[in-house]
């Protein structure tokens, strides 16, 4: 029989199960979470990334840390963050998917968000049959930063917020597959939009980047095109 007095309680336990769930009940964590996904990155830029000021940012971030989410190392004075580990990644993205799938108000605000879509999505395996067969022109539109951090062999960068004046860049005639930072990703949904606009053929990736990491997919790193 365990003895009460001497042995841990249930209770205390779970109290420390739920000081995790604690860490992650704010928008802005989970915003944060996403953006470390992407790669490291200092406190300043994931304010300036998250829409933060520097002081509500490290508090956020220090939640995560004191949670065990995320880790640091120090170059200089600047303090560089990044995911605890790829579990990490994995229970963030289960989260958003058990809450698309359990929780009433999350669809209505995903389609607010990302827009009416009636593109159509490839997956993984169908990207990378497209890819070998050289009949598509794959685009990641995330910021620069995060495309050298991370992003899909072959692919070429032109973040969206210049996409409009670089359209000219994309090989004519290609189909265009665009992806972004993950499947809740309002990037990629703009970037297929003005696309579309500007008369080319564009579909996305039916999730981003975390989920093709996560999926343990080959990842290329450092140089931009």
């Amino acid at each position: 029989m365990r003895d009460p007095a001497t042995s841990g309680t249930k209770a205390a336990l779970y109290d420390a199960f739920a000081a995790s769930g604690k860490a992650l009940a704010s928008g802005k964590r989970l915003e944060l979470l996403d953006l470390l996904a992407q790669g490291e990155r200092t406190v300043d830029a994931l304010a300036k990334a998250a829409g933060l000021n520097l002081t509500t940012a490290s508090a956020h971030l220090q939640t995560l840390r004191q949670a065990g989410f995320v880790a640091t190392r120090r170059e200089g004075v600047r303090i560089h963050y990044r995911l605890a580990g790829d579990d990490v990644a994995q229970l963030f993205a289960l989260l958003r998917k058990v809450a698309d799938r359990h929780q009433a108000a999350v669809p209505a605000a995903r389609n607010a968000y990302l827009g009416e879509d009636d593109a159509v999505a490839v997956t993984h395996e169908e990207l990378l049959a497209r890819v070998a067969a050289g009949d598509v022109t794959v685009l990641d539109v995330r910021p620069v930063e995060e495309y050298r951090a991370g992003h899909i062999p072959g692919a070429i960068n032109i973040p969206v917020a210049e996409l409009a004046g670089r359209v000219g860049e994309l090989p004519e005639g290609a189909e265009v597959v665009v992806y972004c930072r993950g499947e809740y990703c309002a990037l990629a949904h703009d970037a297929v939009r003005l696309l579309a606009d500007h008369g080319r053929r564009a579909i996305r990736l039916n999730d981003g980047m975390l989920e093709w990491r996560l999926a343990d997919l080959p990842v290329h790193a450092g140089e931009t095109a």
